[in-house]
């Protein structure tokens, strides 16, 4: 098994508050995004692939859960997992936190990504190094994954 992926941590910046003086529903979604882009770096998925192979993962599928206000400067810590993955898709997990992890995050992120060959627009293989590399980090999906929104 392939050593778990490195945490991310971001600072909530003073233009990130919306009109309730609470992180703006947008920018939880900004830094679950760079925390993508850290787990395609970590995983060979980084500029120079998407420069060299004119492939990259495209979002098809994400669902988010805002569980609890973040104010103003508040130091984040996302931990990100592996879910599944096979040739040519990806399933992962985002959870952040304020300060560092432990069991309530303040936001979770579920995602579906496809590998994708920019080129022609469809889903190509992943290359067999990052393909091992993902299998490799592989966890149990947290209980609350592959949920839906429910009726009121």
């Amino acid at each position: 098994m392939t050593a778990p992926l490195p945490l991310f941590r971001q600072t909530v910046r003073d233009e990130w508050i919306d009109y309730n003086g609470h992180l703006s529903e947008a920018y939880y979604v900004l830094v679950f995004g760079f925390a993508t882009d850290a787990l395609m770096a970590q995983t060979g998925l980084d500029d120079a692939y998407r420069t060299r192979s004119g492939c990259s993962l495209y979002t098809a599928e994400a669902h988010v859960r805002y569980l609890d206000e973040v104010a103003r400067g508040s130091e984040l810590t996302v931990r990100t997992s592996v879910l599944g993955a096979d040739a040519k898709k990806v399933r992962f997990a985002h959870e952040m936190f304020v300060g560092e992890p432990g069991d309530h995050p303040v936001a979770t992120e579920e995602l579906f990504a496809l590998h994708v060959d920019q080129g022609t627009g469809r889903s190509a293989p992943l290359p067999e190094a990052t393909h091992r590399t993902l299998t490799g980090l592989v966890v149990p999906a947290p209980a609350w994954a592959g949920r839906g929104i429910r009726e009121v």
